[in-house]
């Protein structure tokens, strides 16, 4: 079955590689520690290492896993989509 001009092209776009998914969550992950730390770092400043980290990776996750990952995973296959058709 072909596409017709009213239907959009589907180009399969597979996983990410190990290297690419490794770039994807240090974009990910590093600007929303920063903005984290930037934003708490004097409320937790008194609080033991340990559970600074654990309180900031606690809010990081989500953060990253249902906040920013799924932009960066629709900009990688935007990309790819739009390598593909040039």
């Amino acid at each position: 079955m072909s596409a017709t001009p009213t239907e959009p092209r589907t180009i399969p776009v597979g996983p990410p590689t190990k290297h690419q998914l490794a770039l994807m969550i240090w974009l990910a992950v590093f600007p929303t520690l920063t903005v984290l730390n930037l934003l708490l770092g004097s409320i937790l400043s008194n609080f033991p290492m340990l559970l600074r980290t654990f309180i900031l990776a606690t809010i990081a996750v989500p953060i990253v896993i249902y906040g920013i990952m799924p932009h960066l995973h629709r900009a990688r296959r935007a990309l790819l989509v739009r390598r593909h058709t040039n």
